[in-house]
């Protein structure tokens, strides 16, 4: 099969992503060749892009991707031809074909398009992972969500909704402060905002949140650190702002003796079970209607570049798919 596929040969901006053409060949044994439909972007293909998380070079682009199951190689057994399937984990997603191992493609539940399943199941698990296992809150508690309005912080508010979690959201602009309203923040603040730790504080009663699930990194740390109630959590799980560094564990303690972790996916959807188990629960929400999965905006997938220069600048909501 013919393919056409992103890769990059020196880190940097958007602009050094480039295109290739190549013949795929048929599977073989353990692996599975997928026509994509629907691309999922994610703010983890800048990471790799930009050099902050390393990749062997060249290097495909793109973890996540839903499409029909063309071949299959011998010993596959949970794929079969003509099913749709999706993966994510793996490099090389930005393409309108790929070959890969079997293990990095989950089959599609019916009634889940390709469309729905590129928006939503890398940035679900990570959700999944996020409010289930890493730091899960009880109901009736609060939780703080920076860039509620994104693709993450839209699923993280309805999934924490879902639990009985109180939440608080920050947004960008005004334009968002609604799409986390409706997602079910009971309170939503500009995230540029002077005064708001001390908005967080007051929504709470003085207390504090429970957990701030910080996705946005260096600009939102400080605010994450002085929201959180005593002996609440910092989890921080992205880089869109630039890392945190430089923690120093005395200011935890006068903070209230916090609790902090740099939370990663692949930690948690790591055994075959894990993956299984939150795949499984998962798609039970989209089922449910408790995870609506919003599409902010489709670029076509040569327009990569460009939806990678539009999500850096925070011009996107929900997520983002690259269609071939």
């Amino acid at each position: 099969m013919r393919a056409i596929q992103a890769y990059f040969e020196k880190t940097g901006g958007p602009e050094v992503i480039q295109w290739r053409e190549v013949d795929l060949p048929a599977p073989g044994p353990g692996e599975v060749l997928i026509r994509n439909e629907a691309v999922g972007l994610n703010y983890i293909d800048t990471y790799f892009r930009s050099g902050l998380y390393p990749a062997a070079l060249p290097s495909g682009l793109g973890m996540e991707a839903a499409g029909v199951v063309e071949a299959v190689g011998e010993g596959v057994t949970h794929l079969k031809v003509g099913e749709r399937a999706v993966t994510f984990g793996a490099l090389g997603s930005y393409a309108t074909a790929r070959l890969g191992s079997a293990m990095q493609f989950a089959p599609l539940p019916e009634g889940v398009d390709s469309q729905t399943a590129a928006a939503v199941f890398l940035k679900g698990a990570t959700v999944e992972a996020l409010a289930e296992r890493c730091a899960p809150v009880a109901a009736g508690e609060w939780a703080l969500v920076p860039a509620a309005a994104g693709g993450v912080g839209q699923l993280l508010v309805q999934w924490l909704k879902a639990r009985g979690v109180r939440v608080i959201g920050t947004v960008g602009s005004e334009e968002k402060m609604a799409l986390a309203r409706q997602c079910g923040a009971e309170a939503v603040y500009l995230s540029g905002d002077p005064d708001l730790a001390a908005k967080v504080r007051a929504a709470t009663g003085g207390e504090g949140v429970a957990v701030s699930y910080d996705g946005v990194g260096a600009a939102t740390w400080d605010v994450s650190l002085k929201s959180v109630r005593r002996r609440g959590t910092v989890v921080s799980f992205g880089n869109a702002s630039g890392p945190v560094t430089g923690v120093n564990l005395g200011t935890l303690a006068q903070h209230g003796s916090l609790f902090v972790t740099r939370m990663t996916l692949f930690d948690y959807w790591r055994e075959p079970a894990e993956v299984m188990a939150g795949s499984a629960r998962l798609w039970q929400m989209v089922a449910s209607g408790k995870l609506a999965v919003s599409v902010g905006q489709t670029y076509p997938l040569r327009e990569a570049a460009q939806a990678h220069r539009d999500l850096e600048a925070r011009k996107t909501t929900g997520s983002t798919l690259l269609l071939p």
